[in-house]
């Protein structure tokens, strides 16, 4: 069966997981501890996508605080976060499935992520799937997070494919930024975090969720 991609690499909040719900709840206790009150689940969500000290920065932005060092708030968020990162975590509708389905065909997948590459090995140890991935890049992986295109370029080595001829699958404007830097086909959940407009959006692909990313990869795959 021919190809169109020689690989494919995900992002994975918001594209393969729904783990909005803890990363809230992590926020919020990190938020409680320094006197300051908690965020709507849609609040929270609107931080996420750019790693944990953004994150940060965007909540004690939004409550309109200087007092607290967003970078010794990481580390106390990222604590409290290990402790439950599977608690409320779960894949999205149909990824399972479709990921299965990649691996039965054979298609090297990798993961390109700004979650801490602990969490994010553990996220997919509890979630069974590690098994899926031959390479994981967090945002402590290199010195640099997305959208520097280096963290996406790296997984592309690890996977041993081109980046012109990888697709990269994500759900913010970071991701795409990401895979323009690297040159990369894109292609945009839409069920994902991204709650404000992308400017000069010009994805290669929109799909209404991630369980559809197999009918890019394998034309000839059964709709899903």
């Amino acid at each position: 069966m021919s190809r169109r991609y020689e690989a494919v690499v995900f992002d994975l909040d918001g594209t393969l997981v729904d783990s909005a719900p803890d990363m809230a709840d992590a926020l919020n206790a990190t938020m409680a501890e320094v006197g300051l009150a908690p965020f709507s689940l849609a609040e929270a969500t609107s931080f996420v996508g750019s790693g944990a000290l953004i994150l940060l920065k965007r909540a004690l932005a939004a409550r309109g605080v200087t007092e607290f060092d967003p970078a010794q708030m990481r580390d106390r968020f990222v604590e409290i976060y290990e402790d439950k990162l599977d608690g409320k975590t779960a894949p999205f509708p149909g990824v399972v499935e479709m990921l299965q389905r990649l691996q039965f065909a054979g298609v090297p997948m990798g993961l390109c992520t700004n979650k801490p590459e602990g969490p994010a090995r553990a996220v997919c140890a509890a979630l069974g799937l590690s098994p899926f991935f031959k390479v994981i890049v967090g945002g402590d992986t290199l010195p640099v997070l997305k959208p520097d295109p280096s963290p996406l370029l790296h997984a592309c080595t690890g996977l041993g494919a081109a980046p012109e001829a990888t697709l990269y699958v994500g759900d913010s404007d970071v991701d795409y930024a990401t895979a323009k830097a690297a040159g990369t086909p894109f292609a945009f959940v839409e069920c994902g975090y991204q709650s404000r407009p992308i400017a000069n959006f010009d994805p290669d692909f929109r799909l209404g969720g991630p369980h559809l990313v197999d009918g890019l990869l394998l034309p000839q795959a059964a709709p899903s």
